[in-house]
């Protein structure tokens, strides 16, 4: 039941309301105020804070005067893995087995809590999306644990399993995870094979394979970011390892870098090829650790750890002794006289060591002491 109002009452003078203190002139909760102006706009609701999303990035300016160009100064790019991963695409190919995916759930952890990749190269700490489509949780969970060794698992690194082709929903997905994190350093496709989508109709084998990286590195471009695409190769091998990757030359050509993680003898277990628009050229000898599940890299040239003891002693010692002869290096090394004479003649026919007239021998020039030209 409603209380009667009385109309001619006069208003009450303002006054503070305590709570529990039942007021006289106050209205009742199912009334409106006696008073109230019933034409007065409604009071304008409170104003709220906007909330703030992530920006992305602001779109790259692509047109330039040739005077504008030479007066503007670029950054530098930026490396999820300095010497190694660059912001763009790399495609990361290599057989079966080889250990690929241990390799590229090892840098995403490493990056994600800012720890050494390959167990020596520094790196910026960031957040890191890793799309492991070829694998479930529990077998991410049991890689993850051997891989940490007993150290807490990043907060910066996102796992996910399921990611729609590129064409149909991925590219959308992707750069919505990046615009939620615009301080990410890296994101790993593995395998790449699962988001390129179906080429167009009509489209050649090499433009399909073109556009199938152009979707992904248009993303890497806009948000400034390392993209790795794991890949495979062929089963023919080849003196060129970019001949190796499987599919035509239009993924290497659309991909800012490609790296072929091959099989190796002697020391390394594997070596890494490298060749890119911002990253040298250059092999990068590597150990796997199997109690760990890492890629560990090897100090000095590939070609060192990539033959056999005796050659390896001989590579050494004339590296840190040019001009050595077989009875030099024997005598400081070692070894036979005679087995060092046939090795070192052997070594020079493969191109291991050079030998001059005098029958003295040089370390040949390691690729990435070469000048680049």
């Amino acid at each position: 039941m409603t209380r009667p109002v009385d109309t001619d009452a006069a208003r009450p003078a303002p006054h503070l309301r305590i709570v529990g203190d039942d007021d006289p002139h106050a209205p009742w909760p199912d009334e409106p105020d006696p008073w109230a102006d019933p034409w007065a706009p409604p009071a304008p609701a409170p104003h709220m804070a906007p909330a703030t999303t992530p920006q992305a990035p602001a779109r790259p300016r692509t047109t330039w005067t040739a005077a504008e160009l030479m007066a503007t100064t670029f950054p530098e790019p930026k490396w999820a893995v300095p010497g190694f991963f660059a912001e763009g695409v790399s495609l990361l190919a290599g057989p079966p087995k080889v250990g690929k995916s241990w390799l590229s759930l090892g840098l995403g952890l490493d990056v994600a809590a800012g720890r050494p990749a390959f167990g020596t190269v520094p790196v910026t700490a960031g957040p890191v999306l890793y799309l492991a489509l070829e694998d479930t949780g529990r077998r991410l969970q049991n890689r993850m644990t051997k891989l940490l060794d007993g150290r807490p698992a990043p907060h910066g690194l996102t796992l996910e399993t399921e990611c729609p082709p590129m064409p149909q929903g991925g590219a959308q997905m992707l750069a919505n995870w990046l615009t939620a994190n615009p301080t990410a350093r890296l994101v790993v496709i593995d395998v790449f094979a699962k988001v390129r989508g179906t080429s167009a109709p009509g489209a050649s084998a090499y433009d399909a394979d073109y556009a199938a990286i152009g979707h992904i590195k248009a993303i890497a471009d806009h948000f400034a970011v390392a993209v790795i695409l794991v890949h495979h190769v062929r089963k023919m091998a080849s003196d060129d390892f970019l001949a190796e990757v499987s599919g035509t030359n239009g993924l290497a050509g659309a991909a800012d870098a490609t790296l072929v993680l091959k099989r190796a003898r002697g020391k390394a277990d594997g070596v890494l090829h490298i060749t890119g628009r911002d990253v040298d050229e250059a092999e990068h000898a590597l150990a796997f650790e199997p109690d760990t599940g890492s890629w560990l890299l090897l100090n000095g040239p590939a070609s060192d750890h990539t033959i056999g003891d005796t050659r390896a002693t001989i590579l050494s010692h004339v590296r840190t002794h040019p001009g050595a002869r077989p009875k030099d290096i024997a005598t400081a090394t070692g070894l036979d006289i005679d087995l060092a004479r046939r090795t070192c003649s052997r070594m020079a026919e493969a191109g291991q060591l050079h030998r001059d007239a005098s029958g003295a021998y040089t370390a040949p020039v390691s690729p990435d002491a070469l000048p680049l030209t």
